[in-house]
This record gives structure tokens, C-alpha cells and sequence, in this order.
């Protein structure tokens, strides 16, 4: 019922920037809260950011807090990432996310709804 499709992702230096963009759409899409996971190589899924549609409550790792933003556009049903100040340790697959209610999107185990990721790779 919900669709998620990530772009954005690619190569950058250490100290870049990039930013992602997740579109949403399906009957129900906003009934849903926003979220964005990464993957790194051999390591488990972990939470980043996470939004409600309305952009009034925002909750970010302590990894990226000060660095990342996420916001929304509702006009165009699309969530962004922004990342600065890159780092290596930020490489990853990136997925956005939907689950509810909003308190939920910490975990994977509170997703229902996942996008099919877009690599970030950050060189020193």
C-alpha cells in the first residue's frame, strides 16, 4: 500500500555533502511517519532520522546528530536527507522507512514499509 523509492545516493570525500531523497506514494502513504536506516558492510540495520509529515518532530542518532537533517516536502510526497560533513563511517546502504506510530521508527522492528536502499560511499 505503500511505495518507497530512494535516490540520491553515491560517492563523496570525506567532509562532502549529499543529499537523499525518498519519494512516497499509495492510498496511505501519509498516514504513515518517515524514517531513514543504513546498512554498513557486515552490520545490522541501524536507525538515522526520523519525521512526522507534518516536519514538527524530528529525532536523529547521536551518530549523525549536528551533521544530518531530515525533512519533508509535502507537495511532493518526498523526504530528504540531508548529510554534511561527511564522514567514512557514514558509508552504507540508506533506506527510508515508514512505520506508526512515529515513537516506533528507533527500530526495524517498527517498520512496515521499506524502500530498496541507495549506496553511500564516503572517501578519506
Amino acid at each position: 500500500q505503500v511505495q518507497l523509492v530512494e535516490s540520491g545516493g553515491g560517492s563523496v570525500q570525506a567532509g562532502g555533502s549529499l543529499r537523499l531523497s525518498c519519494a512516497a506514494s499509495g492510498r496511505t502513504f501519509s498516514t504513515y511517519d518517515m524514517g531513514w536506516f543504513r546498512q554498513a558492510p557486515g552490520k545490522e540495520r541501524e536507525f538515522v532520522a526520523r519525521i512526522n509529515w507534518s516536519g514538527g518532530s524530528t529525532l536523529y542518532a547521536d551518530s549523525v546528530k549536528g551533521r544530518f537533517t531530515i525533512s519533508t516536502d509535502n507537495a511532493k510526497n518526498t523526504v530528504y536527507l540531508q548529510m554534511d560533513s561527511l564522514k567514512p563511517e557514514d558509508t552504507a546502504v540508506y533506506y527510508c522507512a515508514a512505520g506508526r506510530p512515529i515513537w516506533v521508527l528507533t527500530s526495524t522492528h517498527g517498520v512496515d514499509y521499506w524502500g530498496k536502499g541507495t549506496l553511500v560511499t564516503v572517501s578519506s
